[in-house]
């Protein structure tokens, strides 16, 4: 089993600035890669950003690309998200996910977090 824990969720501003982190601990988890997926109420989980275990790869989706970074640090057990030039868009509960081989697929997602809420305002 692998556990996630996200924090960082919070308020900002059009254009702000926002860092996600996700605490991940569990047998094997340091083998894991770990993705961002984003929730809006009646619509269907997306996919942000995924790191694969060494951080030698980073995948990330069409609409935060050139915005979002994502990135971990195993010796701390936790992956970041960083957020910038946010938009209203945005808005949404963030979870990250532990995948065997990396992706922004929902449907190969082996253990979720329960997320973390990010409002933009206009």
């Amino acid at each position: 089993q692998v556990q996630l824990v996200e924090s960082g969720g919070g308020l900002v501003q059009t254009g702000g600035s926002l860092g996600l982190s996700c605490v991940v601990s569990g047998s094997g988890s340091e083998y894991y890669s770990i993705a961002w997926f984003r929730q809006v109420p009646g619509k269907e989980r997306e996919g942000d950003a995924c790191i694969d275990s060494s951080s030698e790869r980073t995948i990330y989706g069409d609409s935060v690309r050139g915005r979002f970074t994502i990135s971990r640090n195993n010796a701390e057990n936790t992956v970041y998200l960083q957020m910038d030039n946010l938009t209203p868009e945005d808005t949404a509960v963030y979870s990250c996910a532990a995948t065997i081989i990396p992706t922004v697929l929902k449907s190969d997602i082996d253990y979720w977090g329960k997320g973390t809420r990010v409002t933009v305002s206009s």
